[in-house]
């Protein structure tokens, strides 16, 4: 195992109720601005629960955060903090709104232009307003990490930063929240969650059994519980479970000691950010092509994953590896997630425009050894079309 420093301050309140819990988690003399996405959080009520639990405090709502948040759209809330004289920022919905709230936690603080807070990937991130969330859409682990993406519009550019100092200072899980999710949120959670797990993952072996053992149980869980979270849409614990492991899935616990891989998602914004495709389901599309590709340098993983995920070890070292990605793939289709790019409506010249990106942003050397050039993530496309 490589060695590893584990740093997560994050207080997690978990429950059916917990939002009344705000009232202990907040400073008195606090004044909060809570950021949301659409019309959801009022409609169903949850921003209602979130204001009445805050009680007297002096509160500010700014809602509008894309599902993938934009720096425009951000540099807004922003100016907000400054001119209302914010001291407390709470994010209400699921992974975009709070990434979204860390870039704008650490924004209102930053000498300079911000974008560079994207651009140095938050290496100079020095200081952020404090923050909490309330988790409505499991998926991203946003909710118990320090990273957050943001698309630039004017850009094309979809990119991400990493700071101890945007860690929530609480997170508020309720299942019961995500009864009234759409099953395509559903699903891109699960599929989405799947990946951060298999990205840390599936990569090579360094002795690291506690790690493999944990990821791999999580991998069983969503495997087991997604498709039931879309028979079965009010029933609290299979809600509450998958709520857990898309949190643990990114809370850094199966990340330590392990290398890391992240191609997939690098390669996945990219087509986020071109053609607007749900971010759970374009990293359903990279990853097939991703392991089919880079099964040499990943057979060890491949096999193990094969075997202890899906039961599969009999055949071929190939034979298994085959079965293991076509199950992994048949998995996505099951929970309603696409994972060609014809299925949407992308042929091979989209593939020169998002060669064109991750060369611009300088997405040339990626993956835990740093072999996928652009070459490779071409091929992988093409695995994929």
């Amino acid at each position: 195992m490589n060695s590893f420093d584990y740093y997560n301050p994050t207080h997690i309140s978990f429950g059916e109720g917990k939002i009344a819990e705000l009232d202990n988690l907040v400073a008195k003399d606090a004044k909060v601005l809570i950021l949301f996405g659409g019309n959801s959080a009022k409609s169903t009520g949850t921003l209602d629960e979130v204001k009445a639990a805050l009680g007297q405090r002096d509160v500010v709502e700014f809602g509008g955060i894309e599902a993938n948040p934009t720096y425009e759209t951000l540099m807004k809330a922003v100016e907000v903090v400054k001119q209302q004289n914010i001291d407390f920022l709470l994010a209400v919905g699921g992974g975009s709104v709070i990434d979204g709230t860390k870039f704008v936690a650490a924004a209102a603080l930053f000498e300079g232009e911000p974008w560079d807070i994207l651009l140095s990937w938050g290496a100079k991130v020095t200081q952020a307003l404090p923050f909490g969330t309330v988790l409505t859409l499991p998926a991203t682990g946003s909710e118990m990490n320090s990273a957050s993406v943001v698309t630039r519009k004017e850009y094309q550019a979809k990119l991400s930063f990493m700071s101890d100092h945007v860690y929530p200072k609480f997170s508020v899980l309720d299942p019961s929240k995500t009864f009234t999710l759409p099953e395509r949120q559903v699903a891109n959670g699960v599929v989405d969650a799947f990946i951060h797990i298999t990205e840390q993952y599936l990569t090579y072996p360094v002795n690291a059994p506690v790690q493999d053992r944990f990821a791999e149980g999580l991998l069983q869980t969503l495997i087991e519980l997604g498709p039931k979270a879309l028979s079965e849409p009010k029933d609290y614990d299979v809600r509450a479970n998958l709520m857990w492991v898309a949190t643990m899935a990114l809370s850094g616990v199966i990340g330590r000691g392990v290398p890391h891989d992240w191609a997939t998602h690098m390669i996945g914004h990219e087509l986020t950010a071109l053609y607007d495709i749900d971010h759970a389901r374009t990293i359903a599309i990279v990853l097939p092509g991703m392991l089919d590709c880079r099964r040499e340098g990943k057979q060890e993983k491949l096999l193990q994953y094969a075997d202890r995920v899906w039961g599969i070890a009999q055949g071929t070292n190939d034979e298994i590896i085959d079965a293991a990605i076509a199950k992994t793939r048949e998995f996505f289709e099951a929970m309603g997630i696409k994972t060609r790019l014809s299925d949407y409506d992308l042929d091979a010249s989209s593939i020169d425009k998002i060669m064109a990106q991750l060369e611009a942003h300088g997405m040339t050397a990626l993956g835990e050894k740093q072999d996928v050039d652009l070459a490779m993530s071409r091929k992988i496309l093409e695995r994929n079309l």
